[in-house]
């Protein structure tokens, strides 16, 4: 064995530790939270960006700095590292009627308590050694902004006229050298200017949100900052409202559509409804209520969607017949303007975003009638939540927090609706032999598959893992679960999936970023790690089916001569086949496939789709970072 591979082999074993605790470690408590992402932007400022501030300014001692966001919450910091929120007023601008001359009209002029620069803000920062009588730019190089463009305000410390703080629509900036050189102030800063989720990130799919002024990602494995991109998703619902303000005759503020059902929603609580592609409409008018903020429809029934309204009337309504009639569902809900709504229409859970918290409630929600209490969900930063989404299969639950950008977490209703999903990326998708399983939402004692016992490799009251047996056959697969819930009751489940000989899956983290490794480094691969041209890489998948020699289900393959896969391998990039040279159970690990394939000697430089197909069946696309 090579020295190169003994080192892929040590990482493997990394990797496949670090797969196994992180999934389950999510699961610890039966509802935790995570972070998707940071918050802030990069933006390709002179550092991290963040949202935009109105105003900044100093205490009058200098100890302390003070800013007041868009959103207008006050953050105050007395080490330039760690913001804690705050209450305050803005100072008036001091008078500066000496200076001579204004580098740009509309300039506004800041001056040092002691003698010093002058400086000004418009288009630009500015500072004068001469009481204005000559200027020069200090925010801009080649024509670029260093600090975002919407320049709001700028501050100079009463300790010394060189230090300078700058406000921007991308957050924070500070000097110590009159401007010469720049750092941002907005890493520690939760002013991530985040108003709604576009989509949820997945295997190959990521994150992506609409911001105050435009969209972003999170693009897996990054770990700088969210990508600016351009505001496709955010424009093309922007061009379809305002196509519906000109049809309906009302400024329409929110719009869902699924199949031929079209829903519209807009000021005064107007809904509209049309059934058949927007060729005809049905009105109603939710008395006393507010704005429509956003609007949700399941895809399996269109007839039935949810309204999410600001004001103090109806705040979440609901129609169960295609829009005939609403009705007001907000009961308890805490006070404050509903901003997102989302349901998962198995369980009849509502989940809503609002000012005050995102909350939870129960309901059967193919009939009108009463709900539930509404329940606040605890965990998530005290500021309000702007929207909420769940996953295509309702397994994950997202919320976006004012400030404090995306948050994920096991989705509540799945601890009373639990599901058996694939372990490698949460789909819903057909079983195999070998088949790693995740039952989301219960703690499984025991599993058989029809007459033969299914090993339970790890569980906890969030989330199980279970192996499918090596050998099974058939078109469905028969699992019944023994468990026990938080309170100890113990339960059996009966449930039934699909079965194929193959069911590839690869395996990703939270984010969506592949386990994948370079074989010759030994290293973990992302978006800051690219693979080489040229090199072999190895990625962790599971449901590849049977391998030869046989091999007891629930075993770890032995470090040598792992089983291989049966069935034929076939891996991709960019849609292009890659030779694959060596298709075989993880060592060491129960479950795992390894897969390695050598990369081409000649690639395009970034992120490239990658797929496998074992046995004429495809798994989900992911992104793999490719370098020359």
């Amino acid at each position: 064995m090579t020295k190169g591979r003994m080192v892929a082999r040590k990482s493997l074993a990394a990797i496949c530790i670090t797969l196994v605790a992180g999934a389950l470690s999510v699961f610890a408590q039966p509802f935790e939270w995570r972070p998707i992402g940071n918050y802030v932007l990069d933006a390709g400022l002179a550092a991290p960006a963040g949202g935009p501030v109105q105003r900044v300014w100093y205490s009058a001692d200098g100890s302390r700095l003070l800013i007041k966001t868009a959103s207008n919450r006050i953050f105050q910091t007395s080490d330039f590292e760690t913001w804690t929120e705050t209450t305050g007023t803005p100072p008036e601008p001091a008078a500066a009627a000496s200076v001579q001359t204004r580098p740009e009209a509309g300039a506004q002029l800041r001056l040092p308590t002691s003698r010093g620069y002058v400086y000004a803000f418009g288009q630009a920062v500015y500072r004068s050694v001469d009481d204005g009588l000559n200027w020069d730019n200090v925010s801009r190089a080649q024509g670029q902004s260093l600090l975002g463009d919407g320049l709001t305000d700028l501050a100079v410390s009463p300790r010394n006229p060189e230090e300078i703080v700058a406000a921007s629509s991308a957050g924070v900036w500070r000097s110590l050298d009159s401007g010469l050189s720049w750092t941002g102030l907005n890493e520690a800063l939760p002013n991530f200017p985040v108003r709604r989720i576009l989509t949820a990130p997945s295997a190959g799919i990521a994150a992506r949100v609409a911001l105050f002024n435009g969209e972003a990602t999170w693009q897996p494995g990054r770990r700088s900052g969210w990508t600016a991109v351009p505001p496709a998703i955010v424009k093309a619902e922007s061009d379809l409202r305002e196509a519906l303000t000109r049809t309906l005759g009302w400024e329409i503020t929110a719009v869902a559509a699924a199949g031929d059902w079209v829903y519209a929603g807009g000021r005064g609580a107007r809904l509209y409804v049309s059934p058949d592609q927007g060729r005809t409409w049905r009105p109603f008018v939710l008395a006393d209520s507010g704005d429509v903020q956003a609007l949700s429809v399941p895809l399996t029934d269109p007839r039935i969607a949810l309204a999410a309204l600001s004001g103090t009337g109806a705040r979440i309504a609901r129609t169960v017949n295609g829009g005939i009639f609403w009705e007001d569902i907000t009961g308890n809900l805490p006070p404050g303007a509903a901003n997102g709504v989302t349901a998962d229409l198995g369980s009849g859970t509502v989940y809503a975003a609002t000012s005050a918290g995102l909350a939870m409630t129960v309901a059967d929600l193919t009939k009108a009638g009463p709900v539930g209490a509404w329940q606040v969900l605890s965990g998530l930063p005290k500021a309000p939540v702007m929207d909420v989404k769940l996953d295509d299969g309702g397994h994950q639950l997202y919320a976006a927090v004012e400030g404090y950008g995306l948050f994920g977490a096991t989705a509540p209703h799945r601890f009373r609706d639990p599901k058996v999903v694939n372990a490698a990326d949460y789909a819903n998708r057909p079983a195999a032999p070998g088949t790693l399983l995740s039952v989301v939402g219960t703690k499984i004692t025991s599993a058989r598959a029809g007459q033969v016992d299914m090993p339970v490799l790890a569980a906890t009251d969030a989330e199980s893992q279970i192996q499918v047996p090596f050998g099974v056959t058939g078109t469905s697969l028969a699992l019944a679960l023994m468990g026990s819930g938080a309170d100890g009751a113990i339960t059996r489940r009966d449930m039934r999936m699909a079965l194929q000989a193959t069911s590839p899956a690869i395996f990703v983290d939270r984010d969506g970023t592949p386990m994948a490794l370079d074989a010759d480094r030994g290293i973990l691969l992302d978006a800051g790690t690219s693979a080489r041209a040229g090199s072999r890489v190895q990625v962790l998948a599971t449901g590849l089916g049977n391998v030869t020699p046989e091999w007891p289900t629930g075993l770890a393959a032995p470090l040598e001569n792992a089983p291989k896969v049966v069935a034929p391998v076939r891996a991709f990039v960019d849609r292009v086949p890659v030779q694959v040279t060596r298709a075989t159970l993880a060592p060491g690990y129960v479950g795992f496939y390894l897969i390695e394939f050598q990369v081409p000697d000649i690639v395009n430089a970034g992120p490239a789709e990658f797929y496998l197909e074992v046995g004429g069946q495809e798994s989900a696309r992911v992104s793999l970072y490719l370098t020359q």
